[in-house]
């Protein structure tokens, strides 16, 4: 049996990592809410593969939303809409008070009000159309920033 490891080992041959996070995805039954609220409130274009699929892009990753649609695909059952009440998504950005100030028109549902995290991180939670948690954090303890230094914030 294989153990998982804290931090992933590159493959020695090929100096790359052996797997990468592709994209996290979300289905839904209204693709063209979901889509609107993500990229008002990342300010990341989508590109619309499909009427039933889009992608938002960033550096680190992919959020892609999909049409509930297209579940009999993955198989019978495989998601449903609207059910998660496990998964938070995180999104980094240069500074959470001011990101919060633009999400007013756009957040209906504020779970957690900008609040300083233990482990130094400024976050705002909040919940998309489809109640989905959404954390938007900017690091602000010198760990944090460590952490994440480098990574593109808007």
């Amino acid at each position: 049996m294989a153990v998982a490891r804290a931090t992933p080992s590159p493959d020695r041959t090929t100096r790359r990592y052996p797997m990468q996070l592709a994209a996290t995805r979300i289905f839904t039954d209204d693709v063209d809410a979901l889509v609107a609220f993500y990229e008002k409130a990342t300010g990341i274009g989508a590109a619309r593969l499909h009427p039933l699929f889009a992608e938002l892009r960033t550096p680190a990753g992919t959020l892609a939303i999909a049409s509930t649609e297209t579940v009999p695909l993955l198989g019978e059952g495989a998601a449903e809409a609207r059910a998660n009440r496990s998964v938070a998504l995180d999104f980094l950005v240069a500074d959470m008070d001011a990101t919060r100030e633009g999400l007013r028109d756009v957040v209906d549902t504020v779970v957690s009000e900008p609040t300083d995290m233990p482990w130094g991180n400024r976050s705002l939670l909040v919940r998309d159309p489809d109640g989905t948690l959404v954390n938007f954090f900017t690091p602000t303890g010198e760990a944090a920033r460590s952490r994440f230094a480098g990574q593109a914030r808007g």
